[in-house]
C-alpha cells in the first residue's frame, strides 16, 4: 500500500479512535456531568504529557455481530504522562465505547501499562467507569478481570496503585479498586456495588437506590471502601494529584520532599492550653495536628469513616510523614472496629512506602459492648497491633493524655518498636482510668468508709498522682522524654531528622499471617 494511502488510513483511524463511541453518546456522558475518557487524563496529568499506548488495538469477538462492530482502541484509553513532573502510568476506561464494558482486548490493554509500571517503578492510576464485563464474549471478559485482579495483588506494596470511581463500577470490577492503595469517588455520579438494587430488590426484597447502596457517600461514611469523595471530576483529579505530592514512585524510592519555610524550630504556645485540665473533657486532635505540621496543612484520608480516629498525610520539615492519631472529640478517642481497621491498613501503606510514622495518642482503651464483641472488636483490633508492630518505618509517638490498657499498647507503644516515644506532662499512661482502678483495688474500703463519696475522691486523686501520668513510664525507659507542648514540632523534627536512615528488618518468611 502506497505511503499516501497508508497516511490517509492513519488519519481516519485517529479520527476514529478520537471519536470514540460518537457523538451523541459523547454528549449524553456530558449532561450527567461526567467528563470523556481523555478529557479527564487531560486534568490529571501535566499538560502534554500524555503519551497513548495500544491506541489502535480492537476486540477480537465474532459473536453477536460484534464483528461489525468494532472501534480503535476499545473501551479504554492507556497510556502513561506525568504528575509535577513525575511519570504515572494510567487507564481511563471509556462509557462511550460498549458502555466502558470490560473485554479481553480491554484488560490485556490495562495489563500491559500495570507490567509498565511495575518495570518502571512508577504508579498506576485507573479511572473506572464501566458497565461491567462485555457479556458478547462470555467467560473471557470474566478471565480479563481475573487477569487484572492478580497483577493488582503481585503489585501490591511495589507501586502505589489509586483508583478513581467516576461512573458505574459492579459486581467483579468492584474488587481491582479493592486492592488498590486509595478509592477516589465522586458525589452524585460514581458507584460501586456486588449487586444492584433491582437483584436486591428481587433478592432481599429490600428497595434502595444506587446512591444509598453504593455512592459516595455509603462508601466514604458507612462502609468504609472508599477514602475520599469529590463534589467533581475536576476535583476527584486534582485531589489525586495533591496526593501523589505526598507518596513515593515505588518501594525502593523514598517521599518527595518539599522545602518548606516554616521554621522547623517553631514553638506553638496555642498549644499549651489546647489539651484540658479536666480529663473527661473533649478537644480537637486536628487543631494540635495543624498546629505543628508544616504551613498547618494535612492531607487527610477516610475524614467522615470512623472519625474517632485520624489518618493522613502531611509535612514536617519538607519530609512526606503519616500521621495516626486519637479523635478525642469523637467517642472519646476509643478504638474500636472501624477505626482499628481503618488504621491498620494507612500503618502499612505507609510502611510499604517508606513513610515515617507519626502517632498522636489520647486513647482511654477499646470501645466496650456487645456489639463490638459479637463482631470481632478481638480480632479487628488485633490488626492495628499487628501492623504497627510489623512496621519498620521510622514510628514516633506523642502521647497528649489518656493512654490506658491495650489501648496504649497498641498506638506505636515503645513494646512494638515505637523508635521514639514522648508525653506531654498531661499524659496519663496505666493499665485503666483512676475510677476504674480504684473500684478493683480499694472496693472493700470504700464501702467500709464512713464517708464514701470522699474516700473514692481521695483514693482517685492519690492514683492519678501515682499512675496516671507519664513520669513512671519515663522512669522505666518506655518513654524517652516528657516535652512541653509547645515543642512539639521541633522535637518531631529532630526525632525524624535523627531516624532518616533507620535499618530495622522483620525475621525471614513468606508472609506473615495477619488476623484478616
Amino acid at each position: 500500500m502506497p505511503l499516501k494511502d497508508n497516511l490517509e488510513k492513519l488519519r481516519e483511524l485517529n479520527h476514529q479512535v478520537d471519536a470514540g463511541g460518537g457523538e451523541q453518546r459523547a454528549r449524553r456522558q456530558h449532561e450527567q456531568g461526567k467528563l470523556l475518557a481523555r478529557e479527564r487524563l487531560d486534568i490529571l496529568l501535566d499538560h502534554g504529557s500524555f503519551i497513548e499506548i495500544d491506541r489502535l488495538r480492537t476486540h477480537n469477538s465474532t459473536d453477536f455481530g460484534m464483528e461489525n462492530r468494532k472501534i480503535p482502541g476499545d473501551a479504554v484509553v492507556t497510556g502513561y504522562g506525568a504528575i509535577d513532573g513525575r511519570l504515572v502510568y494510567v487507564y481511563s476506561q471509556d462509557f462511550t465505547v460498549f458502555g466502558g464494558s470490560l473485554s479481553g482486548v480491554v484488560a490485556e490493554k490495562i495489563c500491559k501499562v500495570m507490567d509498565l509500571a511495575v518495570k518502571n517503578g512508577a504508579p498506576i492510576i485507573g479511572i473506572n467507569d464501566s458497565g461491567g464485563a462485555r457479556i458478547q464474549e462470555g467467560v473471557a471478559s470474566l478471565a480479563g478481570y481475573a487477569d487484572i485482579f492478580l497483577k493488582n495483588v503481585l503489585t501490591s506494596g511495589v507501586i502505589p496503585q489509586i483508583s478513581a470511581i467516576m461512573g458505574p463500577c459492579a459486581g467483579g470490577a468492584v474488587y481491582s479498586p479493592a486492592i488498590t492503595d486509595f478509592i477516589f469517588m465522586v458525589k452524585t455520579n460514581s458507584y460501586m456495588f456486588i449487586t444492584g438494587p433491582d437483584v436486591i430488590k428481587t433478592v432481599t426484597h429490600e428497595e434502595v437506590t444506587k446512591e444509598e447502596l453504593g455512592g459516595a457517600e455509603a462508601h466514604n461514611a458507612k462502609s468504609g471502601v472508599a477514602h475520599f469523595s469529590a463534589e467533581s471530576e475536576k476535583e476527584c483529579l486534582l485531589m489525586i494529584r495533591e496526593l501523589m505530592g505526598f507518596i513515593p514512585s515505588n518501594n525502593q524510592e523514598d517521599p518527595p520532599f518539599h522545602p518548606t519555610d516554616d521554621d522547623p524550630a517553631r514553638h506553638d504556645k496555642r498549644l499549651r492550653d489546647l489539651v484540658p485540665d479536666n480529663p473527661t473533657r473533649p478537644y480537637d486532635m486536628k487543631e494540635l495536628i495543624g498546629a505543628v505540621v508544616d504551613e498547618g496543612y494535612f492531607y487527610e484520608v477516610q475524614r467522615d469513616f470512623a472519625p474517632n480516629i485520624i489518618i493522613g498525610f502531611t509535612r514536617l520539615g519538607g519530609r512526606s510523614v503519616g500521621i495516626v492519631a486519637n479523635q478525642p472529640a469523637h467517642l472519646a478517642g476509643c478504638l474500636d472496629i472501624n477505626a482499628s481497621v481503618k488504621a491498620a491498613r494507612f500503618i502499612r501503606f505507609c510502611d510499604c512506602f517508606n513513610i515515617p510514622l507519626v502517632s498522636f495518642v489520647d486513647v482511654p482503651g477499646f470501645l466496650p459492648g456487645t456489639a463490638q464483641e459479637y463482631n470481632g472488636i478481638i480480632r479487628h483490633g488485633a490488626k492495628l497491633l499487628y501492623a504497627y508492630a510489623e512496621a519498620t518505618v521510622p514510628k514516633v509517638t506523642v502521647i497528649t493524655r489518656k493512654a490506658y490498657g491495650g489501648g496504649y499498647i497498641v498506638m506505636s507503644s515503645k513494646h512494638l518498636r515505637g523508635d521514639i516515644n514522648l508525653a506531654y506532662p498531661t499524659g496519663e499512661i496505666a493499665v485503666m482510668g483512676p475510677e476504674g482502678a480504684i473500684n478493683i483495688i480499694f472496693r472493700e474500703a470504700i464501702e467500709k468508709a464512713e464517708d464514701p463519696v470522699k474516700a473514692r475522691e481521695e483514693l482517685v486523686a492519690n492514683y492519678r498522682e501515682t499512675f496516671a501520668n507519664p513520669f513512671k513510664a519515663a522512669e522505666l525507659g518506655y518513654v524517652d522524654a516528657v516535652i512541653y507542648p509547645e515543642e512539639t514540632r521541633p522535637t518531631l523534627i529532630r526525632s525524624l531528622e535523627m531516624l532518616k536512615n533507620k535499618r530495622d528488618h522483620n525475621p525471614p518468611k513468606k508472609h506473615g499471617n495477619i488476623p484478616l
